[in-house]
């Protein structure tokens, strides 16, 4: 089982770049971030077109999270339950007893702010709902645009980058603390090329001098960690014209 996540920053701009992406690498469940559309806008029938089944928790401008599968999606759920937030943030659907916990972390613009605040609270509060999660479901994946680099490994410059937002420590032990309710990032366990990451700022040609961040994580349940075969960031559609400023990370599971 192909699992992918990819935040691809405007669905209806990146339409084109996501089905042709789906003709080629064939996953099975995607979580796409960052949609910025209405769920009366997504493209449900050009989906169901590719052979996908999806669900979507859209917001108008900003925001917004869906799931695509080659299968039907079962028990779907919006939001985290019982944090109130009118941001469109989390989905979640079971596909082939697989549960996916699709996320878009809050950036949380800079240390000491409200939103830097509120980005805490927001991953204490998905912390909580992701160990319910775990109880009724093993097969688990949390997926999706963290807006957390877990190391300096994951930097272009950890000099440039520690204890600023995405690379604070909070953030980081935010993380540690989801993962050590028994989860694993794929990408770690396998042998990457060095300067492996899955978001360029748009400006000072980021890209071509791959000045990235590793912010986009498949994060996998021990029984699903454990038949991981495969994981990395596909950066084929990051070099296409209007692309996303992130790259889909592509974990595969045998199953």
């Amino acid at each position: 089982m192909k699992i992918a996540t990819w935040n691809v920053n405007s669905l209806r701009v990146r339409l084109p770049h996501l089905l042709d992406w789906l003709t080629a690498v064939q996953p099975d469940v995607v979580g796409l971030q960052e949609l910025k559309c209405v769920d009366e806008k997504f493209p449900f029938d050009e989906l169901q077109a590719m052979g996908y089944y999806s669900v979507a928790n859209g917001q108008k401008t900003y925001n917004g999270v869906a799931i695509l599968a080659r299968h039907p999606i079962e028990d779907v759920s919006r939001d985290i339950p019982g944090f109130e937030d009118e941001q469109k943030r989390v989905i979640a659907g079971t596909v082939n007893g697989v549960r996916m916990i699709n996320v878009y972390v809050v950036n949380g613009q800079d240390l000491g702010t409200d939103k830097y605040a509120y980005k805490l609270r927001w991953l204490t509060a998905l912390t909580a709902y992701v160990a319910e999660e775990m109880k009724k479901y093993p097969k688990l994946v949390v997926v999706g645009d963290f807006n957390i680099a877990p190391t300096g490994e994951d930097t272009h410059d950890p000099a440039i980058w520690e204890g600023k937002i995405l690379c604070s420590e909070p953030e980081r032990a935010a993380l540690r603390g989801l993962i050590d309710l028994g989860l694993k990032d794929s990408f770690r366990l396998f042998d990457q090329p060095p300067g492996s990451f899955t978001w360029w700022d748009y400006r000072m040609a980021g890209f071509r001098r791959n000045l990235g961040l590793r912010i986009d994580h498949v994060l996998a349940s021990h029984p699903l960690a454990d038949v991981c075969r495969s994981c990395a960031a596909d950066l084929a559609p990051r070099r296409l014209e209007r692309p996303s400023d992130h790259a889909p990370v592509v974990a595969e599971f045998e199953l």
